[in-house]
């Protein structure tokens, strides 16, 4: 493998796996707060980019205009769930909720499927996008550059969010004994519903990204890189934003990689995510992060 070839799959594996990271960022959040899975998340994911294509031909919005809109609509769907499927379960049994959250995710596709058609569409792209930009032997297309860099750009302002802010300081609270932060005076269900409105609203612009890298769009989009990054989380160590990031990132990289070097595995690309996690969790139960919680009922 030349040298140019190696760096444009190595850029293709950090833009693939910052998307993965994203997403994985929404799940690790309400883990570590509800030790609940979010199994809507895909379908949050799904939404953002349904929403930014409506909004540009329906709207008529300007690509970046809609992106802004559909992540705050998104964000803002995500307080709704937690309103209806979850708040109503927080004293119930677990389980409660992890069935709660299966349906949420089935309503949601088929609610896609009956709105938006199951026809697959076409994603418009910016033009600035698909430019290439060549550098000697390198050619690297915008879009490239463009999502590791903006989704590093999002994970810094959840950073700062999460660890400058008082909702963030609520979240570590209650990720750490929710019980105690009821009686200490913590707007628990506020802050839970800022959680799941964030998760939401990178999980969306992580789906605006996705299609704009493979630009078509169908309700079931989100299973795969829904599962995908769900194992990045728990590789990174779910409940662990900085194990998100890793897992995802870490992901990405060793599926282009794995590919770009040994092509005839091309076929079993999804399967390479299973078989690392079952490889980190047979090390390191906890993922490479994660700290051992306590499972409370």
């Amino acid at each position: 493998m030349s040298l140019a070839m190696f760096v444009q799959h190595l850029l293709n594996g950090v833009t693939l796996g910052s998307l993965y990271a994203l997403i994985a960022i929404g799940y690790t959040m309400v883990y570590g707060i509800l030790r609940l899975i979010n199994f809507a998340h895909s379908e949050i994911f799904m939404l953002g980019a349904y929403f930014v294509f409506w909004g540009i031909v329906l709207l008529h919005l300007p690509w970046a205009v809609a992106m802004v809109v559909a992540v705050i609509v998104v964000g803002a769907l995500g307080v709704l769930v937690d309103r209806i499927a979850y708040r109503p379960l927080r004293d119930a049994p677990r389980i409660s909720a992890l069935i709660s959250a299966i349906g949420v995710s089935f309503f949601l596709q088929n609610l896609a499927i009956v709105v938006f058609s199951a026809i697959p569409r076409e994603v418009y792209r910016p033009d600035w996008l698909e430019n290439a930009i060549v550098v000697g032997d390198i050619r690297v297309l915008p879009l490239t550059l463009f999502v590791p860099v903006l989704s590093f750009l999002l994970m810094m302002g959840l950073v700062f969010i999460v660890y400058k802010t008082k909702p963030g300081l609520g979240m570590r609270a209650i990720s750490k004994d929710i019980e105690t932060s009821y009686a200490m005076g913590v707007p628990v269900n506020r802050v839970i519903a800022i959680t799941f409105g964030i998760g939401s609203a990178l999980a969306a612009a992580s789906g605006i990204m996705w299609t704009l890298r493979y630009p078509q769009l169908q309700p079931v989009m989100g299973m795969i890189p829904g599962f995908k990054a769900f194992i990045a989380a728990v590789v990174g160590g779910i409940g662990s934003i900085q194990g998100a990031v890793i897992g995802g990132i870490g992901l990405g990289l060793i599926e282009i990689m794995a590919v770009a070097v040994f092509p005839d595995l091309a076929g079993y690309r999804d399967a390479l995510a299973f078989i690392l996690l079952i490889g980190i969790l047979l090390v390191k139960p906890t993922g490479l992060l994660g700290e051992k919680l306590e499972d409370k009922v």
